[in-house]
């Protein structure tokens, strides 16, 4: 019972960093309308932002979340002049080229700046943590869980209570529908691929603090699991794309239990291929406060 426990909660743990690379990729492809082939470059730029910043700022664990989510979404801005502004009335493939092209030419970036060995995080988080009983929650699992939380309550807020956000929603359903009432519909697609890259660097920076590691290939598996996720919300639903990737994480902490540790990045798949069979359209999960 004790290892089922164990697992469990590192389940949840990896499943909350899973959960927000799918939350950032639902909110670029829902607001910009296409499915992004620069995710996992970006999960790898916050990652090694944070390696950054650790080195040179100290191991200040909110400097670290601000400098790779700035990064990140530096980038997303450079992918969105670059692939999409110019390409609107383009047919789709246009930009999806474009973005595949991105994704080779930060990859290669990556591997020039900092080499393609993996590298060791510093510890940001000290070690130890709370016990319960015979279980124990370690200082990083409770760090990576209060950050998820945190995000995801910030952005439920600023995608419900601010213009901006109610902006971005608008867009999300109906781009036409935005441009015909007066709404920017370029500025608002910026901001959504801005917000979408920086929640994914800041995911980056959670996958490499938790395995205390990094490398400039670590972008393909995050990117897979950020698209098998995020398709149990049809590529729009960001509730039901977190949910994706909270089991996609439990899914494969239990995989690795049962079975062999080299069948990890094959859950994902299985999670895909089921989900494709059973839930097409993905799951439409909404948030309601109840009337009073």
């Amino acid at each position: 019972m004790s290892y089922f426990i164990e697992q469990l909660l590192n389940g949840i743990c990896q499943g909350s960093i899973y959960a927000l690379f799918a939350i950032g990729y639902t909110i670029i492809v829902g607001v910009v309308g296409l499915v992004s082939f620069t995710h996992g470059e970006v999960i790898t730029i916050g990652a090694f932002s944070a390696l950054f910043a650790t080195t040179l700022g100290g191991n200040h664990i909110l400097l670290t979340i601000f400098f790779s989510f700035a990064c990140s979404g530096l980038v997303g801005i450079v992918i969105h002049k670059v692939c999409y502004e110019k390409f609107w009335d383009s047919p789709r493939y246009i930009p999806l080229i474009c973005t595949i092209g991105m994704s080779m030419l930060l990859k290669n970036t990556i591997q020039i700046a900092f080499g393609s060995e993996t590298k060791a995080m510093p510890e940001v988080i000290p070690q130890g943590g709370i016990h319960f009983g015979e279980y124990m929650v370690t200082n990083v699992q409770i760090t990576v869980i209060v950050v998820v939380v945190a995000l995801c309550t910030i952005l439920s807020l600023f995608l419900n209570k601010t213009k901006q956000g109610i902006i971005l929603r608008a867009v999300s359903q109906d781009r036409k529908g935005a441009a015909l009432v007066g709404i920017d519909v370029s500025k608002a697609t910026l901001l959504g691929n801005l917000i979408g890259c920086g929640i994914g660097g800041v995911a980056g920076m959670l996958y490499a603090l938790y395995y205390g590691s990094l490398s400039a290939s670590m972008g393909g598996s995050a990117s897979m699991k950020a698209f098998s996720a995020s398709v149990l919300g049809g590529l729009v639903n960001t509730p039901a794309s977190a949910i994706g990737g909270l089991l996609i994480g439990i899914l494969e902490n239990f995989g690795i239990a049962l079975f062999s540790s080299s069948l990890r990045d094959m859950i994902a798949f299985i999670f895909l291929i089921i989900v494709l069979l059973f839930f097409p359209k993905g799951l439409r999960i909404q948030f309601r406060r109840r009337a009073t």
